[in-house]
């Protein structure tokens, strides 16, 4: 009779290479129902937040709330990698301008545990951190914290550093270390100078690992070249998962001129891949199991 171990392995193989968990930052420019009215605009939106497991879209500045129900419908249409659910924050700002924060998701891979708008006493952040933590897939890593942060240009440096409280609120809060920061941080050229860029407490501090790299342009327009939209991963078992990270540049992928791009928006969305849903990831599986297989299915066959 043939071992069933090659079978077992292979299985083992396979969960490796498919249980890769996909979290992305978009910053959707002034999302609003209007725009989402518009089908080639809804239709590229939708297929951009088709390739993730979670997006935080951005600038979602809509009051009626309509535009994200619209949003999920068209998504949950679109394929069978649904069913989506979203999770939105209040309007945040400091003037008659707002903007809202939304979690757009794959509920049947992950689900909101806990959400909480960070509490800016001192008012530093024009649109404060609307902050969750997720279920994964995982037993490597079984939740995981996002903080999701639009700065204001004129403030980019101030806002970044005090990023860093508002991580060690969360950590505190959820007793964990395993925590991304994203979203547009407007992190270069003319509104942070690489000098700043260097001095931020993000990156003096160890621990935190931004996987965004500096250079890579994350802006549509052909005349712009600045790395605005960042990933910033901490704790040791998130770090040792990611996969890869990069900037979606969804011109080129759906053969849009820039003219047209620019009508989804004026930002590439920022993606990063972590390794290890829904199992034991292949690098977490113990080499003595694997031995074991192998000799217990060699066994098997003499």
């Amino acid at each position: 009779m043939p071992s069933p171990v090659p079978t077992l392995l292979f299985i083992l193989l396979l969960a490796g290479i498919t249980s890769a968990f996909r979290i992305c930052a978009f910053n959707a420019q002034r999302l609003t129902v209007a725009k989402v009215a518009k089908v080639h605009i809804m239709e590229t939106i939708v297929k951009i937040l088709a390739r993730c497991d979670i997006t935080v879209l951005q600038e979602v500045v809509d009051t009626s709330g309509d535009a994200i129900p619209l949003l999920l419908r068209d998504l949950n249409r679109f394929d069978d990698s649904g069913p989506y659910s979203s999770l939105s924050s209040p309007l945040l700002g400091r003037s008659t301008y707002m903007e809202k924060y939304v979690y757009v998701y794959r509920s049947h891979k992950t689900q909101v545990l806990n959400a909480y708008v960070y509490d800016d006493k001192t008012d530093v952040f024009a649109r404060e951190p609307f902050v969750a933590q997720f279920s994964l897939p995982s037993k490597v890593l079984p939740k995981l914290a996002l903080v999701p942060l639009h700065t204001t240009p004129k403030d980019v440096a101030t806002e970044l550093d005090a990023l860093h409280i508002v991580f060690l609120n969360v950590s505190q809060q959820w007793q964990s270390e395993n925590v991304i920061l994203l979203g547009d941080f407007n992190a270069d050229c003319s509104s942070l100078s690489k000098k700043r860029q260097g001095e931020l407490v993000l990156r003096t501090k160890p621990g935190f690992l931004w996987v965004i790299p500096d250079g890579e342009d994350t802006t549509v327009r052909d005349s712009t070249h600045c790395t605005y939209d960042r990933i910033v991963v901490h704790g040791e078992h998130c770090q040792g998962l990611v996969k890869w990270a990069a900037p979606f540049k969804f011109p080129q992928s759906f053969q849009l001129t820039e003219a047209e791009a620019l009508n989804i928006s004026d930002h590439y969305p920022v993606e990063v891949e972590l390794n290890g849903a829904p199992g034991w990831p292949l690098a977490y599986i113990p080499v003595n199991v694997v031995m074991l297989l192998l000799h217990t299915g060699l066994d098997s066959t003499l």
